[in-house]
């Protein structure tokens, strides 16, 4: 089955919509929603009744505020909904309280090294998704020892127990752009893991294609909210 997971993007407790990766500019959802007149987290997820959740807590990927800020939100959000949330992640040590409020953990190249990545997977099998993340055609990341190739860093990660790998364009976040099927297509061939995507479905029919090229997934929230994709595929 095709998985479609409701992205809450988390900033002061608050759910904004993010536009092309520039999170200082996001603004609070129930502006430019259709389905959700709040942009308290717990009133979306019970308007929209997702099956499952991915949260990016911006305040500790913008290294923002405390860590605690948005805790007893992603907490009250794993009762209701299956949750995956990826807070910035850089040492293996912060992994283990999150993991006791929700079942899956992401880690983003743009915060975690591969030796972070190499170690929470080992701590924590198969609840772990890493994501790749790109930003004006080129992999975010700190770690020298991070390949610039996403196939390589691809091949790297089929080596660990991971629960998925997502491809997650920061660029087309939010912009409804559509996808880039060929360099999806080559991603499905080369990873042994599911691969979902994050960032440009446009509608029905974009679902239609990665779901066809093999893709197990994707990430939405613009197209939720403008009416392109039914509340019902993700519940």
């Amino acid at each position: 089955m095709f998985r479609i997971l409701l992205v809450l993007d988390i900033f002061n407790r608050t759910v904004v919509h993010a536009q092309g990766g520039n999170r200082h500019e996001y603004k609070a959802i129930h502006f430019s929603s259709r389905i959700c007149n709040s942009s308290d987290p717990i009133k979306v997820v019970e308007t929209i009744k997702p099956r499952e959740v991915y949260i990016a807590d911006l305040n500790l990927l913008e290294d923002i505020g405390k860590r605690e800020k948005n805790f007893e939100v992603m907490e009250d959000i794993a009762k209701k909904s299956r949750t995956m949330v990826d807070p910035g992640i850089s040492s293996p040590s912060e992994t283990d309280d999150i993991l006791e409020i929700v079942q899956t953990v992401v880690l983003g190249t743009e915060t975690a090294s591969l030796e972070t990545i190499r170690e929470v997977a080992a701590a924590h099998p198969g609840r772990v998704v890493v994501s790749i993340d790109k930003k004006n055609g080129k992999i975010l990341s700190s770690d020298p020892d991070m390949p610039d190739d996403p196939f390589e860093i691809v091949r790297i990660l089929n080596d660990l127990d991971l629960q998925d790998i997502i491809i997650l364009d920061l660029d087309r976040v939010g912009t409804s752009s559509g996808v880039d099927s060929q360099f999806l297509s080559k991603i499905v061939s080369i990873s042994d893991h599911n691969v979902l995507l994050g960032g440009g479905v446009r509608n029905k029919e974009d679902i239609e294609t990665l779901e066809r090229i093999g893709i197990k997934g994707a990430l939405v929230a613009t197209a939720l909210h403008n009416g392109s994709i039914p509340p019902e595929m993700v519940q």
